[in-house]
């Protein structure tokens, strides 16, 4: 079967499919469910980028950038970063190659929009995804994130 993953806008004749989609019950500790990552989206308007990741008529995953965002708040408002806030890959989807489509894909709409980097944060730990991370490019930057590894990939 030849696989031809899209990325689609949630809308409300998917947002009920986006709600149910799983990881595997022993990544729910490494990453939030949709159900957060929609309220955020909400909540930060124009520097969140939810999108649905689709091969054919399935829901494979979910997809969230975060777009020019100050990385320390008021503490240092000039440091302004974009890159993934969130994947989900749903649990009977996973290693047929859709996270790493996602992931190019944040980083073509990055550089679409004249990113020279990404940044993702993961959960650290063997069970995290940091191996996955670094596999498609990513290097940690020896900061941390709310006790997460911070990660950088070139654009």
């Amino acid at each position: 079967m030849t696989r031809s993953p899209r990325l689609e806008r949630v809308t409300p004749a998917t947002v009920d499919a986006a709600l149910a989609l799983r990881v595997h019950p022993h990544q729910e500790k490494n990453v939030a469910p949709v159900t957060k990552s929609l309220a955020e989206a909400y909540a930060y308007g124009e520097n969140a980028w939810p999108r649905l990741v689709f091969d054919g008529d399935r829901l494979v995953g979910f997809v969230m950038a975060f777009l020019d965002l100050a990385w320390r708040g008021e503490e240092d408002p000039a440091d302004r970063r974009s890159g993934l806030w969130r994947l989900n890959i749903s649990a009977d989807a996973q290693g047929a190659g859709y996270g790493r489509f996602a992931v190019d894909a944040v980083a073509e709409e990055l550089r679409r929009r004249g990113a020279t980097r990404m940044y993702v944060t993961w959960e650290p730990g063997a069970d995290g995804p940091g191996e996955f991370y670094r596999r498609l490019g990513f290097r940690t930057t020896g900061e941390e994130s709310g006790g997460q590894t911070v990660g950088v990939r070139e654009l």
